[in-house]
């Protein structure tokens, strides 16, 4: 299905998929991963681990815009109440965590991430996507969300750790969900 912007974020660009997420079990996403060569850092895991983390039964198409955070309106970027503050105003919402695992899945032609950047910490990588998504928990220690990377032509799906006080970049590729209503 076709779906047109808002015009607050229309004139920059961004990305639009529609990402099937439910009807299958934590156990059977990650088998699927395993016939598709996705990996899972240890954060990831983590998440999948989180009985918190659960998975709708019933199958179902989410329309979803990836936007950087400087087309956001963050020119130096922001925390992650910022951008979703921003995000609410603009129609979008914060994701279910099982849309990264779904997204993974049926984005399997991602760009390189690595080629020609320099590594990084405490930021998201060049080339990732980091899914927005509501926190199961407020515990620090316990990953905050999933993020898709391509690093040496393997698929990832990598549980990230940020806290409140985390500036994202205005170069970070965040994905949302578009409001039912926003249309």
């Amino acid at each position: 299905p076709t779906m047109t912007a808002p015009s607050t974020y229309a004139d920059c660009p961004f990305v639009v998929r529609a990402v099937r997420i439910g009807g299958i079990g934590k156990r059977e996403l990650l088998a699927e991963f395993q016939q598709c060569g996705i990996e899972l850092n240890e954060a990831g895991h983590e998440l999948f681990a989180h009985d918190r983390f659960t998975v709708y039964e019933t199958p179902s198409i989410l329309d979803t815009v990836e936007i950087t955070v400087n087309n956001l309106g963050f020119a130096e970027g922001a925390t992650i109440a910022k951008i979703s503050d921003r995000a609410v105003k603009l129609g979008l919402s914060l994701c279910p965590l099982e849309l990264g695992p779904h997204l993974r899945l049926q984005y399997l032609d991602q760009p390189e991430g690595r080629i020609g950047n320099p590594t990084t910490q405490h930021r998201a990588p060049p080339g990732s996507l980091t899914i927005a998504s509501y926190q199961i928990t407020e515990d620090a220690d316990i990953p905050k969300g999933f993020y898709l990377r391509r690093i040496d032509g393997v698929l990832w799906l990598r549980g990230y750790r940020a806290g409140p006080d985390h500036v994202w970049s205005p170069d970070d590729h965040l994905v949302f969900v578009v409001s039912p209503n926003a249309a």
